[in-house]
């Protein structure tokens, strides 16, 4: 994702701009007084606007703490729709954004953790944005891969956000600087499609004489993965 949706932000989506403004605010004031104690109009105040704006754009403190998932999810809904290339490849380089994103927001997605892990109510609705990006993602493989077992595609997509997520949390907690290379290192170690052949089928892989021997390794380890 080299054109990352913060590019588009601050090109001119000026509503994207404003929602990550409050969500900014409400998880300051949430840090600092805890998430029962603040109140919307607080949150209106510090963020320099009126209830009523805030009511346009939220349903309620809960939804502040996630708005800017609502973006992330429509941002990678668009990539997925617009890519043309390898499925596979494409959920991974969608997955690859948000963590850029969430990497450029790093202070919003610290506090978040730090607001989310001290109220269930929020865990919970942090489980169901995960499922969110999951859902979407196995949609996307159903329609550009029918053939492959729904398992499959299942298991994969969980498996890219549980990466994504394992390393973004350990990110925000201060336990790593992994970053986007580091990620798509991780993703691209994820099986892909059925399991392999088993031990007694015989694949046959022919290359040029002189194909560098990493390229062959990689080029044999992701066909057998589509396999």
């Amino acid at each position: 994702m080299v054109t990352s949706g913060e590019g588009r932000v601050r090109g001119g989506d000026e509503a994207a701009r404003f929602r990550l403004t409050v969500v900014d605010q409400a998880l300051r004031l949430f840090a600092e007084k805890g998430y029962e104690a603040t109140t919307v109009d607080e949150i209106a105040e510090a963020a320099g606007i009126s209830r009523r704006t805030f009511f346009r754009q939220f349903r309620s403190k809960e939804d502040v703490i996630f708005a800017d998932h609502e973006s992330q999810l429509a941002q990678a809904a668009e990539f997925l729709a617009a890519s043309r290339g390898d499925p596979w490849d494409t959920v991974c380089e969608a997955v690859v954004q948000v963590f850029e994103r969430f990497t450029q927001w790093r202070e919003i997605a610290a506090r978040r953790y730090q607001v989310v892990r001290r109220v269930p109510a929020l865990r919970e609705r942090e489980i169901v944005t995960v499922f969110r990006y999951e859902r979407l993602f196995t949609d996307y493989l159903r329609d550009r891969r029918p053939e492959i077992p729904d398992l499959a595609r299942v298991q994969y997509t969980a498996a890219v956000t549980a990466t994504h997520n394992y390393l973004l949390r350990r990110m925000v907690r201060g336990e790593s600087d992994a970053g986007a290379a580091d990620l798509r290192v991780e993703l691209a170690a994820i099986p892909r499609g059925p399991a392999r052949p088993a031990a007694d089928e015989l694949v046959v892989a022919v290359f040029p004489r002189d194909t560098p021997p990493r390229q062959v390794a990689d080029l044999v380890a992701r066909k057998l993965g589509s396999l």
